[in-house]
């Protein structure tokens, strides 16, 4: 069942995804060759609760599986739910970071696609397609579109240039429950689907891999990778509709004043 928030839910909701933002904002000024990916998660957690929240995803529990770490790092050719440890980032890196937290009994959750150094021209195609494919979606996500109107776009964005839209994962509605109904595919039909109706807040959050959308899962139960060892990017925002209209909860302008957007990146790749 969606649960449909209130717009005081929906404040409650947008500290939480300030918080997150400005946690992946501290990800950032560390972030560079030759630091652990331990490092950057011990950084998180300290920040995090040094707000008066805890993270989302320490202990989060499916079936006998228990994630250990603050931080989801996807390294390369792993999708999404990385556990960090100590492998050393290295020039080249593509790291998606996801973060969530729990503040004042609600969550927030959302996911920014690092590039480490210098990246080569195909990984920034990547991640110019997946960011434009999260923009596209959240145009979408306004009253009564429905959620393959979202997933289609993402789908069409990012097939156009090749690359694999990833099937087997997909975006949630997010509340008193780190993941709620919806269910949001980044594939899918115009005008199918659940009608997007007023109080629903969705995380919308595009995979995308350079070569097959087809993927696995490591033996700790947690690690997807790209089927196919070809790299993997992922953005994720928190998108409300509220009596406003649709409002994003999380922002990447706190990590886009210290480093260049993947726009940025393809610009300059492309036009010196």
């Amino acid at each position: 069942m969606v649960i449909l928030k209130s717009d005081r839910e929906i404040e409650l909701l947008r500290e939480c995804g300030d918080l997150v933002s400005r946690t992946l904002a501290e990800v950032a000024k560390a972030i560079q060759p030759g630091v652990s990916t331990l490092a950057l998660d011990a950084l998180a957690e300290e920040y995090i609760r040094s707000h008066g929240a805890a993270p989302a995803f320490k202990g989060y529990r499916v079936g006998n599986l228990v994630f250990p770490s603050t931080l989801c790092m996807s390294i390369n050719d792993v999708v999404v739910h990385g556990i960090p440890g100590e492998h050393v980032l290295e020039e080249g890196d593509l790291v998606s970071v996801d973060c969530g937290v729990v503040l004042n009994g609600y969550f927030g959750d959302s996911a920014f696609t690092f590039g480490i150094g210098k990246i080569s021209d195909e990984k920034t195609r990547l991640c110019q397609a997946t960011y434009e494919s999260l923009n596209l979606a959240i145009e979408q996500t306004i009253l009564g579109n429905r959620i393959g109107d979202i997933g289609s776009v993402v789908q069409d964005r990012c097939t156009i240039d090749g690359f694999g839209v990833v099937r087997d994962l997909v975006g949630h509605g997010i509340g008193k429950k780190l993941h709620e109904a919806p269910q949001v595919p980044n594939y899918g039909e115009r005008g199918v689907g659940k009608k997007l109706k007023r109080g629903i807040v969705l995380c919308i959050e595009p995979m995308v891999n350079q070569g097959s959308a087809d993927v696995s899962t490591d033996d700790d139960g947690w690690t997807v990778r790209t089927a196919d060892g070809t790299p993997s990017a992922h953005y994720e925002h928190m998108v409300a509709i509220s009596s406003k209209g649709t409002e994003v909860l999380t922002t990447f302008a706190y990590i886009e004043e210290l480093i260049e957007t993947p726009y940025k990146q393809f610009e300059q790749v492309n036009h010196g």
